[in-house]
This record gives C-alpha cells, sequence and structure tokens, in this order.
C-alpha cells in the first residue's frame, strides 16, 4: 500500500512498514497537492490538522491513523462521508501521560521548577519554596478512559482521596477506588485538579472562570488533556489573584515554536510542550500497533484486530 508519515513515529516501525510498502514522510510539509494524490493511507499524530480540505487532497484514501490518542484535529465527519476508515492508538500512551501527571503533581506542588531555577541563579531561599505532601489529599480527576483510571490508580497507591466526575457530558465510569461525584462537587472538594478529557464542542472551556472560582482556595489544577479544555485568560486570573497555589499545563490553547504562553509570565506556572505520551516505551508500542493495524487492514481483517478504544470509523 501506498502509505505517507505526517509526524514522526518509532524508527523500527517504520522500517518494518518499509518492508511491506510504499512509505512516504511529509513531516514540517503542508499535506496538499500532489503529496496526497496516490496516499492510500495517512499517519499523523498532534500538531497536524487533517481538515477536509486534506481528506479531499487525497482521492484513494482509505485508511486513517492516529499515532496516539486524541482526535479532535481530524474532521471525522467528512472521513465518514467519504467512507475512510479512522482508527486511533490510545492504549499504550496511557501510562506515560499517567506518570507524566504525577511528574506535574510534584512539579508544582514541591515548586521543583522554581526551586531548580533559583539554584542555578546561585539562589538558596529555603524557606520559601515550601510546598505539600500529596498524601491524604483529595484528588479530583476529570475525564473519563484509560489515562483517568490510570491516574485514579496511582492517586491511591500514593494515599490520596480519589474523586472522579461523572458529569453526564464526560461519560465518566470509574473504578471501584474512585468516589464518583459531579463536576462541581468535585472542584469544591478537591486540593489538586486532573484533566483527562478529550477537547469537543461540549469540553471546550469546561474548566473556566466559575469553575476555578469552585475549586478551593490554594488548590492546583494539571491539564495533560488537550488545549483548549482549560480557559487559560481564566486560569491566569485565577493564579494571579493567589486564589490557586499553583498549576501545570502539558497542553495549551496555542502550540509550537515561537509561542510563550501568557501564563509563563507566573512562578507558580509549569509548562511543558506537549510531551507526556513521548515516553519512549509508550511511542514504541504505538509503532507497532501502528503497523499491525495497517497490515490487518491491507489484508481485509482490520475489524477482527480493533478494539473499541480504537475505531473511530
Amino acid at each position: 500500500m501506498k502509505i505517507i508519515l505526517a509526524s514522526p513515529v518509532d524508527g523500527d516501525a517504520s522500517s518494518a512498514l518499509r518492508t511491506d510498502h510504499e512509505v512516504a514522510t511529509a513531516i514540517g510539509d503542508p499535506l496538499t497537492g500532489d503529496l496526497l494524490l496516490n496516499q492510500e493511507v495517512l499517519v499523523f499524530r498532534s500538531g497536524i490538522e487533517i481538515t477536509r480540505e486534506v481528506i479531499d487532497s487525497a482521492p484513494r484514501l482509505a485508511l486513517i491513523v492516529r499515532a496516539g490518542s486524541g482526535f479532535d484535529n481530524i474532521d471525522l465527519d467528512h472521513a465518514r462521508r467519504r467512507g475512510i476508515r479512522v482508527v486511533r492508538i490510545p492504549g499504550p500512551s496511557a501510562d506515560a501521560v499517567a506518570e507524566f501527571t504525577f511528574g506535574l503533581i510534584l512539579a508544582v506542588a514541591r515548586r521543583i521548577v522554581r526551586a531548580d531555577a533559583l539554584v542555578r541563579d546561585g539562589l538558596w531561599p529555603k524557606p520559601e519554596l515550601g510546598g505539600n505532601l500529596l498524601g491524604g489529599k483529595v484528588l479530583g480527576i476529570v475525564g473519563a478512559g484509560n489515562i483517568g483510571t490510570r491516574v485514579a490508580e496511582l492517586g491511591s497507591a500514593w494515599g490520596m482521596q480519589v474523586l472522579g466526575c461523572v458529569d453526564p457530558n464526560l461519560h465518566y465510569e470509574p473504578p471501584a477506588i474512585v468516589e464518583a461525584c459531579v463536576l462541581s462537587d468535585l472542584l469544591a472538594r478537591s486540593d489538586i485538579v486532573t484533566v483527562h478529557t478529550p477537547l469537543s464542542p461540549t469540553t471546550r472551556s469546561l474548566i473556566g472562570a466559575a469553575e476555578l472560582a469552585r475549586m478551593r482556595r490554594g488548590s492546583y489544577l494539571v491539564s495533560t488533556a488537550r488545549g483548549g479544555v482549560v480557559d487559560e485568560a481564566a486560569l491566569y486570573e485565577a493564579l494571579a489573584s493567589g486564589h490557586l497555589a499553583g498549576a501545570a499545563l502539558d497542553v495549551h490553547e496555542r502550540e509550537g515554536d515561537g509561542v510563550i504562553p501568557k501564563l509563563a509570565d507566573l512562578p507558580n506556572v509549569v509548562l511543558t510542550p506537549h510531551i507526556a505520551g513521548m515516553a519512549i516505551e509508550s511511542q514504541r508500542a504505538i509503532g507497532f500497533r501502528m503497523v499491525e493495524l495497517i497490515t490487518a487492514f491491507a489484508d481485509g481483517r482490520l475489524d477482527a484486530v480493533l478494539n473499541e478504544s480504537e475505531r473511530l470509523a
């Protein structure tokens, strides 16, 4: 099959694809015109927009593979109208994102990034860098799926009380270790709120000014979901006013080289460049699952190997 890789994938997985297929790369190139004309399979990650125009530039396109979990950057309705199969690979990144979430929680609650910067400047203000323990605190998880469940398990292991949002719009089915509650209750009771929802019309600005105001004074917000789920202007005000003690974001409303979020002005914020899922082991597993799915599609047995979390269209 003719396959185009619009984003980097694991090198060994890419090599495996090339043994049986004709593979082109378009990393950093616009997905238009002759580049897509004869392609049958398109592989992409976050940072790439698969619009109606992109889809229509590929008349032979039969399969789209999202090498990860989020699907807010693809026009699924148009892909369905075109009869194009769309799959994603959410499983391997769940542990990576969950572990990174806890890295962000520790970084912001114990002021690790701020302390590192001060030491590099020759400053050692130990009394000013006190932080909070996690044990005994209330962890509120906003979001469903593999990642939210894994974060709940990690929170419980840290000795935290874990709440899970069961707002009807979020379709959350919590594990037994999670106390189910509605979003407003979760925000009011949690010391640390972590956000793990996909971006959709119903979750855009899900955490806005009103929701931030409901959070406990001195609490923390962490998001490894998607940029746009948290209203960053409202978050800035909640942090600058002292209502929230800190925040950590791996995802942002605007992303890419040259973008400096306004939140970077604040010392109680940790910002990372959308790397929660980038653990080497996870990326390797995603790469080889990609190979399995494309091979199955070429052999006419895709539905036999897909699980429900991977099926989009």
